[in-house]
């Protein structure tokens, strides 16, 4: 493993020296023109709007968009993080800015003077790194909840108000097993908690699959481990070591990979991120439910032929239901060519006018507190209720939220977590040999 730290440590320097080197050639930027990239085309009609308005308040600035899909987004920002035709500011994800800042290609912020209680608590926060600097401005926000079709819901005879009061625990599974076994239907109509059940040949699973969550299974397993008293690392933000082998995060791996054994879950092989991801399979009626993320609400509710519904994640052993909480932000390249107009570009993306505009496209929830009452406003015209998004925000009483794992060497971390956390749901992997996977993440951070 010292091997793979010092190549690692190797790479991230030769970033470094490249990026330092480059001339700053932005994305073809010119000193009238501002390049920002994302990857949301959802959102690409909002952050027009405010792209205009900006312009208009700056005569002789020019906002660029480009946008682009999400994998491609990350290849072709590395790549010209390396060529020096990096974008003068771009969508930044909490996942990747410990490594961008280490690799220090980041601006850093501190002269916007982003004041943290202008947004939703904890997400300006989030953004500061070990060297006290700010390198994002907030953006946005979004939770996971449990999507589920109406009218399979109802056939089970499973109401809104039961679905939104749901508990669990590692040993049974409590009341949502219960109601996942009670979704599950195989292919002779025998439901999945009835004498006679069929788990080889299941026509509709009654959780979907999205995965075997990697190292942060945000959509996945994460809100049981979390509402099971669990956390990735060993401090809330630049942890020095992982968790994985904990008994308690183990005794839900086990549990919740446990499904698929006993049909409720949809089996690994169904999943495929590009082809049949977890929405998917609820829109061509797979399976019955689904967690997923805010950011998805749109595209469930556009699905035809199908009703949707949302309701809370449930109850775990600590008494509180839990969910990701994670918030994008907007970051300035270190070598962005236009950087006075990049500050300013920022300045306006992370303001409550901007936050506002987009709110009102209702597609996701910006991180002002204005910019999350337009989002939900803009919802409920469209006839959908959020609640279950809104809720662990608004009021902590019975819910918990938490961060992804902030750390040095995220994608060394991701290289050793993702085959083990595979091997484990696909292969029936021994839950303990995440012990070993642990021990060599800790190992790279210098334990």
């Amino acid at each position: 493993m010292r091997i793979r730290k010092v190549v690692a440590l190797a790479g991230a320097l030769t970033l470094s020296l490249l990026t330092g080197c480059a001339k700053g050639d932005s994305a073809g930027s010119s000193g009238n023109t501002v390049t920002y990239w994302l990857w949301d085309s959802n959102q690409l009609p909002a952050y027009q709007a405010c792209a205009k308005d900006f312009e208009k308040q700056n005569p002789g600035l020019r906002i660029k968009i480009t946008q682009m899909g999400w994998d491609d987004y990350w290849t072709k920002l590395t790549a010209s993080f390396i060529a020096g035709t990096q974008p003068d500011v771009f969508t930044d994800h909490i996942q990747k800015f410990g490594q961008f800042a280490d690799l220090d290609v980041l601006q850093p912020l501190d002269d916007l003077v982003i004041d943290e209680a202008d947004y939703q608590p904890g997400l300006a926060s989030s953004w500061v790194g070990q060297d006290g600097h700010r390198y994002g401005s907030p953006k946005d926000w979004d939770t996971v909840a449990l999507f589920y079709n109406q009218k399979m819901a109802q056939a089970a005879g499973l109401t809104p108000e039961e679905l939104n009061s749901l508990s669990w625990n590692p040993k049974d599974g409590g009341t949502f097993e219960k109601a996942i076994a009670h979704l599950t239907i195989d292919k002779n109509g025998k439901r999945g908690d009835e004498p006679g059940f069929d788990k080889r040949h299941v026509k509709v699973y009654g959780l979907a699959t999205g995965g075997a969550g990697d190292g942060d299974g945000q959509t996945q397993w994460s809100n049981f481990a979390a509402s099971a008293g669990w956390s990735y690392t060993d401090k809330k933000r630049w942890g020095t070591k992982y968790q994985y082998d904990s008994k308690t995060f183990q005794s839900v791996i086990t549990w919740y990979f446990g499904l698929a054994k006993k049909g409720y879950l949809a089996p690994f092989t169904d999943y495929s991120q590009g082809a049949n991801p977890a929405n998917a399979q609820v829109a061509s009626g797979r399976a019955a439910t689904a967690f997923d993320g805010a950011w998805m609400i749109s595209t469930y509710y556009g699905f035809k032929g199908v009703k949707i519904g949302t309701a809370f994640t449930p109850t775990g052993p600590t008494g509180k239901r839990a969910t990701m909480m994670n918030g994008l932000a907007d970051s300035i390249t270190k070598n962005a060519r236009n950087k006075r107009g990049a500050e300013k570009w920022v300045k306006y993306l992370s303001s409550n006018e901007c936050q506002k505009t987009v709110g009102g496209y209702g597609i996701v929830f910006p991180a002002t507190p204005d910019g999350t009452n337009a989002a939900v406003a803009a919802y409920k015209k469209k006839g959908i209720d959020v609640t279950a998004f809104t809720r662990a925000v608004a009021d902590k009483k019975d819910s918990t939220t938490f961060s992804f794992p902030i750390t040095d060497y995220a994608a060394d971390v991701y290289a050793l977590i993702r085959p083990a956390m595979q091997d484990v749901y696909a292969n029936d992997a021994p839950v303990s040999g995440l012990d070993k996977t642990n021990d060599q993440i800790n190992f790279i951070l210098g334990q």
